[in-house]
């Protein structure tokens, strides 16, 4: 006996949503250096995302298709730029080697830092005590406290192996080596007519050896 029910209406589907095209690692990486480049310039604070975006020959509008802030595109630039700089960092400090040769490997070793990352580690320079500050970027801090700890424990190591100067005033020179290698990031351009090799040669000889001829 046939029934009186209505017939079943099939369930309506949502709209199906636009699949978002991501945009290629390669392209990733050419905004966030280009960002890079107007942050060192400009400063955090006065760069914009519109500046970015001119200046990556784009619409703002499009450049948040692939970064949410500003602040997500700084956080990307500085936490690459950190994760590859311990990554070779760590390496030297696990090598085992004297405090004279960690101190050599660690210069070295900066200076290829600033090779790759040149405008990052100008942002650091000027940013990160501010920017620190900032639960999202409080790994800065982090950083900073483990990087010092590595250079004065080898200068400590240095002085207590008779390799380094009993009369050396640890934190000063610790200091003076810090700013003396990361200030380069200022002047220096990839390319140039000194490999960061050739630079951390010539740094590391007036540091350690002075510039003074001895008699």
């Amino acid at each position: 006996m046939p029934t009186n029910k209505p017939t079943a209406r099939p369930t309506a589907k949502p709209p199906a949503k636009k699949p978002q095209v991501s945009a290629s690692p390669e392209r990733r990486r050419e905004l966030l250096d280009t960002a890079a480049e107007v942050f060192a310039a400009q400063g955090y604070n006065a760069t914009t995302v519109r500046k970015i975006a001119d200046a990556a020959g784009m619409l703002a509008g499009s450049l948040y298709y692939h970064f949410d802030s500003k602040e997500s595109m700084l956080d990307e630039i500085l936490s690459a730029f950190l994760n590859e700089l311990w990554q070779g960092y760590d390496t030297v400090l696990a090598a085992g080697l004297g405090p004279r040769e960690t101190i050599e490997a660690l210069v070295t070793e900066s200076f290829r830092e600033i090779d790759r990352h040149r405008a990052a580690v100008a942002i650091y320079q000027k940013e990160s005590r501010h920017l620190s500050a900032q639960p999202r970027f409080h790994y800065l801090s982090d950083s900073q406290q483990k990087f010092e700890k590595a250079w004065l424990g080898t200068l400590e190591r240095g002085v207590a192996a008779k390799a380094f100067r009993a009369d050396l005033d640890i934190r000063l020179t610790y200091r003076f080596v810090r700013d003396t290698v990361w200030v380069a990031a200022s002047w220096y351009r990839p390319g140039g007519q000194h490999s960061p090799e050739e630079i951390a040669r010539q740094y590391l000889s007036m540091v350690l050896d002075g510039i003074a001829v001895r008699s």
